[in-house]
């Protein structure tokens, strides 16, 4: 099922410029702690795990599996959100699922990132879709 619905542009500061611009380029970046060695999403610069500042953008591969989701059918413009477990990491983020059966969906089921674009050209946020 096509996405129609707008999907808004996200606030933008310095310190996750990165992450937004890596978006752009359809690449998935995490906050990873050299402290701790946790990673986690949101991008921002002090870990939450451990509270240091010793942290650094790493690529992920975009693959990971839908922990949890719900469908909301109440709109004119059915959809997903769902927290995704990315594979490899200890890192479970809020997102939409895109592209599929709603129907279809299952925790579980495995996904892949997809980067897509926002109401504001040239701006994109990660969402995903089944793999």
């Amino acid at each position: 099922m096509a996405e129609t619905r707008t999907i808004a542009a996200p606030h933008v500061e310095l310190e996750t410029q990165e992450y937004w611009d890596a978006l752009k380029d359809g690449k998935l970046l995490l906050k990873k702690c050299r402290s701790c060695n946790a990673s986690h999403h949101y991008p921002r610069s002090t870990c939450p795990h451990c509270g240091s500042s010793d942290t650094f953008f790493e690529e992920t591969n975009g693959k990971g599996t839908i922990y949890s989701y719900s469908v909301m059918r109440r709109v004119p413009d059915p959809y997903a959100i769902a927290y995704v477990t990315l594979d490899g990491t200890d890192v479970t983020m809020m997102t939409n699922i895109i592209n599929c059966d709603l129907n279809g969906l299952s925790i579980g089921q495995a996904v892949r990132f997809v980067s897509v674009e926002t109401e504001t050209a040239g701006t994109f946020v990660p969402m995903f879709e089944p793999a």
